[in-house]
């Protein structure tokens, strides 16, 4: 068991020390210095509790703070600011929106409007001049302003 134990708790030992979380592992060391008889193999050697507490404060609980905010604050400008710019792009393409003006909806359909009302517009599909559908405002993708304006 003695040469089964050890290279477990040394790579243990050496990867939590890498990242400064010897307490755990002083933890993990004492407890299996006491089953083991005080015997731990070459590379561990006696680290008392007062050194293993030492080494462990110095990544303390502020920097884990430092890090979260990092990470909330990467994830704000991966995530949704440009979803708030877009949104904003859109706002300001339907409040631009005039009479004449060739849209493509989220259907996939070109039209042209020739009516607009506070939430809706009647967009005219086709040559025929007979296919005229009532629409919300949100299904209009893109708008595009007619050649000649």
């Amino acid at each position: 068991m003695e040469n089964g134990l050890a290279p477990v708790l040394n790579f243990v030992y050496y990867y939590l020390s890498t990242i400064e979380r010897v307490t755990f592992a002083g933890t993990i060391i004492s407890n299996a210095k006491r089953r083991n008889g005080g015997e731990m193999g070459i590379l561990l050697t006696e680290m008392t509790e007062a050194d293993a507490a030492a080494a462990g404060n110095s990544f303390g609980l502020g920097m884990m703070v430092v890090i979260y905010g990092l990470f909330f604050v990467a994830m704000y400008f991966l995530m949704m600011r440009p979803q708030k710019k877009e949104q904003k792009r859109v706002a300001a393409m339907i409040a631009a929106l005039e009479l004449g003006d060739y849209v493509l909806t989220t259907s996939g359909f070109y039209g042209s409007v020739i009516d607009i009302n506070d939430d809706t517009v009647i967009v005219e599909f086709g040559n025929n001049k007979n296919c005229r559908i009532p629409m919300d405002k949100s299904a209009i993708s893109r708008v595009e302003k007619p050649e000649g304006n």
